[in-house]
């Protein structure tokens, strides 16, 4: 069954990846929808990579079940790679050969019809504003071209599902922006995207988002929903002269959970946000802070993610005392 007769591109059920005794993966489970773009996120040795390893039929997994494009990660590997594309942050790309030869590789690689050849490679150089560089050696192009050509030749045959493993390592925030409205693209034309990222804000650009911590998937939803149900806690923010400072002040509070630098500011994580904006303020003004803002907001991703993150380690260290 092709992913165009089912309404989910990728279904995973207790997937689970071992190496001898250690739990890379440990039974995540969670269902992508056609057309859907899904952030999979979190900190570097999470599984984040396993995960996609498997998904992509490069990897048999330990335990549990996962399809990918209607095919069985388990018995149709082979299958899988003919009907996905995938971009790491390393851009799987030839220096020495120019752009137009990069493309008419992957077309050999694909087994790309000779008569689609040329179509499929002036569609690609077309979507990636490169026209004015088709003849131009890859390793002469920039961080952000590159970034495009290999998003190109990942789809050069027009796979129904996507995987990219940080794609947007290393570039400027400019050609960022660029590549995200080709996914956008790519997405309103029915293609799933799953993508790996730890740029926060990218995470705001998913339509849905996983949180892996060491091998199991601790949160999944939109952001919004995210932001808004998954975060017990109240957010403060601060604006102050001297933030730095500021923080030594603030975290010794009674009921501050967790003070952070945030751009200029601060994020003051508490149980009470109005009770604590309260004390927060009286804090600063008698220690002779210039105070332009204490009030409670609605948190970012990043304050959930480390939220969700410092509620698991807490409950894992209560367990490991239990057992004592």
């Amino acid at each position: 069954m092709s992913t165009a007769d089912r309404a989910e591109a990728v279904v995973v059920q207790d997937l689970e990846k071992r190496f001898s005794k250690f739990v890379a993966v440990n039974r995540v489970s969670f269902q992508v929808a056609k057309g859907e773009i899904f952030g999979f996120l979190g900190p570097n040795g999470a599984g984040k990579s396993t995960t996609i390893r498997m998904l992509c039929g490069l990897l048999a997994p330990s335990g549990g079940s996962g399809s990918v494009a209607g095919f069985d990660i388990r018995t149709q590997p082979e299958q899988i790679k003919a009907h996905i594309g995938y971009m790491s942050q390393k851009f799987s790309l030839y220096e020495d050969l120019t752009v137009e030869e990069n493309i008419d590789f992957y077309s050999g690689i694909y087994r790309i019809p000779a008569a689609q050849k040329k179509e499929r490679k002036e569609w690609v150089i077309e979507m990636a504003g490169l026209q004015e560089h088709r003849r131009s050696r890859t390793a002469t192009l920039s961080g952000g071209w590159k970034q495009r050509l290999a998003l190109g030749c990942a789809i050069l045959h027009e796979p129904p599902v996507i995987f990219l493993d940080e794609p947007t390592s290393g570039v400027d925030p400019m050609s960022r922006r660029r590549f995200w409205d080709l996914i956008y693209e790519l997405a309103g034309k029915g293609v799933t995207v799953f993508v790996t990222t730890h740029y926060m804000d990218e995470a705001e650009y998913c339509d849905r988002l996983g949180l892996i911590y060491r091998g199991e998937l601790i949160a999944a939803g939109t952001p919004g929903a995210l932001k808004t149900e998954l975060m017990r806690e109240d957010v403060l923010d601060v604006l102050c002269e001297r933030p730095q400072d500021a923080l030594g002040e603030i975290e010794g509070l009674a009921g501050v959970k967790e003070v952070a630098l945030f751009g200029r500011g601060l994020h003051v994580v508490t149980d009470d946000g109005d009770a604590t904006a309260g004390v927060v303020r009286g804090l600063l003004h008698k220690r002779g802070y210039q105070i332009e803002r204490v009030e409670p907001i609605v948190p970012s991703l990043e304050d959930v993610f480390v939220s969700l993150i410092e509620a698991r380690d807490r409950a894992e260290h209560a367990q490991q005392e239990v057992h004592r």
